[in-house]
């Protein structure tokens, strides 16, 4: 499976403010939460839903309403910019987080924090990271939620490399992956190229 890539027009103009490098931090984080909210559309037209009746004004009328349990699952720190448009897009959603910091020689990923509880997966998980770059983290925390029971990932990422994606891929073929871009490649410390800078510092202003 390859990677599916937003080509809405906002989403590619919302896209040049996220990589200036004069965006403002309080900005960068609106922008953020713009493009979530159309890759969340996107990764969630699929959602199951059932038939209920609701009281017009007027009248009983039928209507839908999600029949999926979601838990949306930010990988700290950068991912938490993400779950608030996410959230408000599906409010019954449960929120839980996975924590990892990076081995910059080693380049992987180093679990320091998981509040998945025991037993009670949701039936579907959106994984949210800015960021899929080497693909490390994102394999740590699919295992981490194969191994809580979830059957249905979907990794949803502003900017991924083609390395990430094949990294994933490879490690879990079922997890389906939502881009707002794929960048060229990866350069020799594992950052994306052209990229946008370290997508956490930007958005808590820490650079």
């Amino acid at each position: 499976m390859t990677a599916l890539i937003l080509k809405h027009p906002v989403a590619l103009s919302l896209l040049r403010e996220l990589r200036h490098k004069e965006t403002s931090a309080a900005r960068f984080r609106e922008v953020v939460a713009g493009l979530s909210t159309i890759l969340g559309l996107a990764a969630t037209k699929d959602l199951a839903t059932r038939c209920v009746e609701v009281p017009t004004p007027l009248e009983l009328t039928e209507a839908q309403e999600l029949a999926e349990h979601v838990a949306l699952v930010p990988i700290l720190r950068a991912g938490l910019g993400m779950v608030p448009p996410l959230a408000t897009l599906l409010p019954e959603a449960s929120v839980r987080h996975l924590g990892f910091y990076r081995d910059e020689t080693a380049l992987k990923p180093v679990p320091y924090y998981n509040k998945l509880p025991a037993g009670g997966p949701p039936e579907r998980a959106l994984v949210l990271d800015p960021m899929l770059a080497t693909g490390g983290t994102a394999i740590a925390a699919c295992t981490a939620l194969r191994e809580w029971g979830v059957n249905k990932i979907q990794m949803l990422s502003l900017i991924g490399s083609p390395e990430g994606v094949a990294a994933l891929h490879a490690a879990d073929p079922e997890v389906s992956i939502h881009l707002a871009a794929m960048d060229r490649n990866l350069d020799e410390n594992g950052y994306i190229r052209p990229g946008l800078g370290d997508a956490g510092d930007r958005q808590f202003a820490t650079a």
